[in-house]
């Protein structure tokens, strides 16, 4: 049935989450590589999927789903396919609930605020210090709260939530490779160096962020 899965996908932090927890999983599925130099994301063949012209886009044949956005995307692989809960947590439960909560901390602050630090730190074309500032400081006490996370179940396991990896853990570690290059270093957080360096150890988390081609930066750590 996973055959049937195929993830329009490319470069970006975002698309990477997908493919990384459908290595968790593992499903197999096709990869279709969306030209963004070439704005294949707004033809009209991508619009069809995804009237929003991003990536990432998953279709799952076998169940006639099509889906846009990566933690909803994440949530219905975790609902159809992580049957035994080993990537996620049931749904009711407290757990569930909190992996959610870092989940869309993540897509609503983290990937916004770096986006942003980006842009104006690496690649606009015109110097900004209050940008540049201003982003760079948000970013960093974004992932002070990440930090406040994982002590917060510190007790519990090395990861976000519960006892085991879920969600939350594949929506952060996608967004950690970029954070020297903004000016903030990984020293910062101990607990996020600590968890950073035990994610990259597991070898789907890599194969994952390989798809469709590897990250421009590594973590050193």
């Amino acid at each position: 049935m996973s055959e049937n899965i195929t993830l329009y996908t490319a470069g970006s932090p975002n698309a990477k989450k997908v493919s990384i927890y459908l290595e968790l999983l593992g499903l197999k599925y096709n990869i279709k590589t969306v030209d963004m130099g070439n704005n294949e994301q707004k033809s009209p063949e991508y619009l069809a999927l995804n009237p929003n012209g991003k990536v990432p886009t998953l279709v799952d044949s076998s169940t006639d789903t099509t889906i846009s956005e990566s933690a909803a995307i994440m949530t219905y692989l975790s609902d159809k396919y992580d049957k035994d809960r080993k990537f996620s947590y049931e749904v009711g439960t407290k757990e569930y609930y909190k992996q959610l909560e870092i989940a869309y901390f993540q897509v609503g602050g983290i990937g916004p605020m770096e986006g942003e630090a980006m842009l104006y730190i690496l690649f606009s074309s015109d110097d900004v210090p209050v940008a540049k500032e201003r982003y760079r400081n948000e970013t960093r006490r974004l992932y002070g709260v990440v930090e406040e996370y994982l002590k917060r179940n510190a007790a519990n396991s090395p990861y976000f939530v519960g006892d085991h990896i879920s969600i939350a853990d594949v929506c952060v570690v996608t967004f950690l490779p970029i954070l020297p290059r903004l000016g903030i270093e990984y020293d910062e957080f101990p607990l996020v160096r600590k968890w950073l360096k035990h994610m990259i150890s597991i070898a789907e988390v890599v194969k994952g962020f390989n798809v469709p081609n590897p990250p421009p930066i590594w973590p050193e750590l």
